[in-house]
């Protein structure tokens, strides 16, 4: 890049230093960057549908024996369907953070219309 003629001197002494596995910074963006601000704006705005998703299971779901609230996926895809076309990926990255539980790997629209979607 140093001899490149369209790179200014100031975007070269911006760039940081190589990073290793070992760094806590390995991976990241530059702290205070564009990349960085995008990156937090992206987990609160998925925070927020998985939030979403929490309140629609709960209002749509009954109260079983266990007193949590379940609802099959078949009646939680046509209700959240009209919020949300990433209803699956709201749903797992739920069930990773441990507020839902519901079998299977992957839930597919017709197939798995039966699965139950506890809310925990």
């Amino acid at each position: 890049q140093r001899k490149n003629p369209f790179s200014s001197e100031e975007r070269l002494a911006s760039k940081p230093a190589h990073t290793h596995r070992g760094d806590p910074t390995y991976g990241r963006p530059p702290e205070g960057s564009r990349t960085e601000q995008r990156g937090k704006d992206a987990h609160s705005h998925v925070g927020k549908e998985v939030e979403q998703l929490c309140l629609i299971i709960r209002r749509t779901g009954e109260v079983g024996e266990d007193g949590h609230v379940s609802v099959t996926f078949g009646q939680l895809f046509e209700t959240y369907v009209t919020i949300s076309n990433k209803v699956v990926g709201i749903l797992l990255r739920a069930r990773k953070h441990g507020l839902v539980h519901f079998e299977g790997e992957m839930l597919w629209q017709g197939k798995d219309d039966d699965v139950v979607i506890t809310l925990l």
